[in-house]
């Protein structure tokens, strides 16, 4: 079975305006050599108002300026091209002129509907979103890589795989639709050593621009190696500025450890509670269809620095403690557990929303409750009435944050629990929940989300992983 690679860039990875793009044809010619390359492309960043931002948030920012009725302002984009445009050779760059201009024009047009409506949502969001950032990238990128003497596609929106539900917004990706719809991809994989493919963007059955919630290139990645595993020996390569840790670099700077392997289910769990390694949703639909592959995250800079995630690992592999993390804005519902089950099939079902965890329940006055931990508070204030119409007796509790001790083995570690709350005491916070259970892998501490808490947290814990025993 010929190897193919997914090859996900980020849009760090290619640096304010495309300033890193050498080092991801670089990094493009030396996957291609034992592999055929699918490259996704999350919208590169730049500098707007003296902040560094993605295009996408660039586009958020104009359509919001649109709602409110204000022109769109197109200038950040074309001067983020323009320099991308640099990177395409002489042979190639009229035709990518052409291409930035049209898709440009498709955005402003989106934009110009908005403020028309006064509304920047739904379809007029997506199709903005679309146009302005991840797929007119793949383009250009596709330009460059051409430019760079490799044999080299793109994937055109009118033969988009991706195919989705009809939550425009925070769509679900729909494989049956998406498999009908595969034949003109792998046409391009067949002829080509790489194909170029915008993230974060799905189409429905009926051709309507969609949108993954952020971090969706991820899923993208995911999605077609679910899509193509079975046609090729098939892995997933996130490509970062490095690879994992023990603990956010950001937060940490003593002691910190690489990790080589890691189960699917230890990284859906680092990245629920805050390690930037990938969308969790994405090894969630993984999964959920069934398959097995292995997805690497690689310093691009130094590719030899990697990890490798796996359904299962073999045997016991290093330290069981794997990472330490934590998340800010999280928040606690309290409700009856016979309520609760009721608010899990909705959230399941209807909300197709799985960014939450159950706690321990507890019982009072002879009643069970259960404890439902929410990773993102600004989600359960959005959809208060409604998480609230399960019980109206039930109670939120918002501005927590958590850390979470991480390893499929923690069970080796001798009073890890104990030793995990006696560092963050000595540290002068104060716990306010615990939850640990064997089965699930992870600690979670519960404190006040407020000043420094969840950084000094972090670091205490983090401080006696090297001193802990395990058997």
């Amino acid at each position: 079975m010929e190897s193919l690679v997914i090859a996900k860039f980020g849009g760090s990875a290619s640096g304010i305006d495309g300033e890193y793009v050498s080092d991801i044809v670089d990094r493009i010619r030396e996957l291609k050599k034992n592999s055929k390359v699918v490259a996704v492309f999350s919208a590169t960043l730049t500098v707007h108002d003296g902040k560094r931002k993605s295009l996408t948030d660039l586009a958020l920012h104009v359509g919001g300026k649109s709602e409110q009725g204000n022109a769109p302002d197109m200038s950040g984009f074309k001067r983020s091209y323009e320099k991308l445009l640099e990177h395409v050779s002489d042979k190639y760059k009229p035709e990518c002129k052409e291409t930035i201009e049209s898709f440009l024009e498709k955005a402003r047009r989106a934009f110009e509907e908005a403020r028309e409506a006064s509304s920047f949502a739904n379809e007029i969001r997506s199709r903005a979103l679309a146009f302005s950032g991840e797929i007119l990238t793949s383009h250009v990128m596709n330009h460059i890589i051409k430019s760079n003497g490799i044999k080299s596609d793109v994937v055109s929106y009118d033969t988009w795989p991706i195919i989705t539900d009809n939550n425009i917004e925070s769509t679900n990706f729909v494989v049956s639709e998406s498999l009908a719809r595969i034949e003109s991809l792998e046409q391009l994989i067949r002829q080509n050593e790489v194909v170029s493919i915008g993230g974060f963007i799905g189409k429905t059955a009926d051709g309507v621009e969609t949108t993954y919630e952020r971090g969706g290139s991820d899923r993208t990645a995911a999605d077609l190696g679910i899509l193509l595993h079975k046609k090729y020996d098939t892995r997933i390569d996130f490509e970062k500025d490095s690879a994992v840790v023990s603990a956010d670099p950001r937060i940490v700077s003593d002691e910190l450890e690489d990790i080589t392997q890691l189960s699917y289910n230890e990284a859906r769990l680092a990245g629920m509670f805050g390690m930037k390694i990938l969308d969790p949703i994405a090894i969630k639909e993984i999964l959920e269809h069934g398959v097995d592959m292995p997805i690497i995250i690689t310093n691009m800079k130094n590719p030899s620095k990697a990890t490798t995630i796996k359904r299962k690992l073999d045997g016991q592999n290093g330290h069981p403690l794997k990472i330490v993390t934590g998340k800010r804005n999280c928040a606690i519902l309290r409700i009856e557990s016979e309520s609760a089950k009721r608010l899990l099939e909705s959230l399941e079902l209807d909300k197709r929303y799985s960014e939450f965890v159950i706690l321990s329940p507890y019982t009072r006055d002879d009643i069970e409750f259960t404890r439902i931990l929410f990773l993102d508070s600004d989600y359960v204030k959005r959809n208060e009435r409604y998480v609230l119409g399960f019980d109206s007796l039930a109670s939120i509790t918002y501005n927590r944050g958590v850390i979470t001790l991480i390893g499929d083995e923690m069970w080796r570690v001798h009073q890890i629990v104990s030793k995990a709350s006696s560092k963050i005491g000595n540290a002068g916070l104060n716990i306010l929940n615990m939850d640990a259970q064997e089965e699930t892998s992870r600690v979670i501490i519960v404190v006040d989300d407020s000043a420094e808490n969840i950084e000094t947290a972090i670091r205490a814990v983090h401080s006696e992983r090297s001193k802990i025993t395990f058997s």
